[in-house]
């Protein structure tokens, strides 16, 4: 079977044709990244993103960035609030808020939201976490903040909550990524805040009846934050070899929670690493560890059934890397266009046993051969130039 009869040029028309063949429509369609600061996957996912809001009625849009950040840009692009400079320094994490992509979607957003009543909404939805982990100051303060009236000092006095929580320092101390004896996550004060947190997210479930709907979402974001980011702490802390096994899990927890909670407002595009979208159990090198976990597409993915799509992202050459013919990018390769959307599974019947690829790039994840069944689709870019640092 000719492979070109399972793929076409990438265009709207053959995004709208990709969702037609699917079982159900998606609320969450996944796009993942074979490699984070790749431009012209940037512009490919705003040229997506811009077909499913004028024709297939989507109206949200979520990256792998801190969930509280992201309220920050969700304001600006619904009410304007700040100026488009100041979202991009303080509205992502990972340094997402230098890419020109990303930049230019939010203003793409913003304008469109200016002209229409029916309005974009914005979703980070990963933790407040890089390999250590943010203070759970905004996340337990903002809650006990939404939860008015006298019952959240029967929980914990604000006062007493400041003191627990100390100094924001000494929770994002960068050293406890590599460093257990650094964590204060095991502390007094990380346990007792644990309790507190379940307490206020119980009470939470009391109060829902006195709170606008944007106040019930709020709160719900920053109860599952706090109480995941004191988990995360917890296991910062943790010695064993299992430590980066167990912190993984639980981010991908903490992600897919996010994910749940943004399919509600869908349906919702959401822009990722492969290695967090994927069905497939991930797995990535770690020092002399290799980390398996299920990622938050595969998680989401059991709640949510056919209403998850996943189209994974490859590139063919790539800067100076190229894949070998055998490989799946290689025989992608082989096709007329620069941009191609392939049916996933059609492929995997079609091509027998391609060679897995090894690229010289470190932050490139190759498609896996043995688990294209698990995708829906595959977004594939001929050739990648724009290979932002990642240093």
């Amino acid at each position: 079977m000719d492979i070109k009869d399972m793929a076409r040029a990438l265009d709207g028309a053959g995004v709208s044709a990709f969702l037609r063949s699917l079982p159900a429509n998606p609320l969450l369609l996944g796009l993942g990244e074979a490699r984070h600061f790749v431009g012209e996957l940037g512009e490919v996912r705003n040229e997506i993103f811009r077909h499913l809001v004028e024709h297939e009625g989507y109206r949200a849009f979520a990256i792998e960035s801190d969930c509280l950040m992201g309220l920050v840009v969700d304001d600006y692009v619904t009410t304007g609030a700040g100026t488009l400079d100041d979202v991009m320094e303080r509205g992502f994490s990972h340094r997402f808020g230098e890419s020109p992509a990303n930049r230019e979607l939010v203003r793409w957003m913003r304008a469109y939201n200016e002209e229409h009543d029916e309005k974009l909404r914005f979703f980070g939805f990963d933790g407040p976490l890089e390999y250590w982990a943010a203070s759970p100051r905004q996340a337990l303060t903002a809650l006990y903040a939404l939860l008015d009236g006298p019952l959240p000092s029967t929980v914990v006095s604000r006062e007493t909550l400041d003191t627990l929580l100390g100094p924001d320092d000494r929770w994002s101390n960068e050293a406890t990524a590599m460093d257990p004896s650094q964590s204060i996550g095991r502390s007094a004060d990380a346990q007792r805040l644990r309790l507190i947190a379940d307490d206020l997210v119980a009470l939470l479930d009391t109060q829902q009846p006195q709170l606008s709907a944007e106040d019930r979402a709020r709160a719900a974001l920053y109860g599952r934050t706090a109480t995941g980011l004191l988990r995360y702490h917890y296991w910062l802390a943790d010695a064993s070899p299992a430590r980066w096994t167990r912190l993984s899990a639980l981010r991908a927890t903490m992600m897919a929670a996010n994910l749940r909670a943004i399919a509600e407002q869908g349906p919702a595009l959401v822009f990722s690493s492969n290695l967090h979208l994927q069905r497939a159990r991930s797995a990535m090198p770690f020092g002399d560890q290799v980390l398996e976990w299920w990622s938050a597409g595969a998680i989401a993915a059991t709640h949510l059934g056919d209403r998850y799509a996943f189209l994974a992202s490859a590139l063919g050459t790539a800067g100076g890397d190229t894949p070998a013919p055998d490989t799946v990018e290689g025989i992608l390769s082989t096709l007329p266009w620069d941009r191609s959307l392939i049916d996933a599974r059609r492929l995997a019947e079609a091509v027998a046993k391609p060679a897995p690829r090894v690229s010289r790039d470190f932050a490139y994840f190759p498609l896996d051969p043995a688990r294209l069944d698990l995708m829906d689709g595959i977004v594939f870019l001929k050739r990648a130039v724009d290979l932002g640092a990642l240093g």
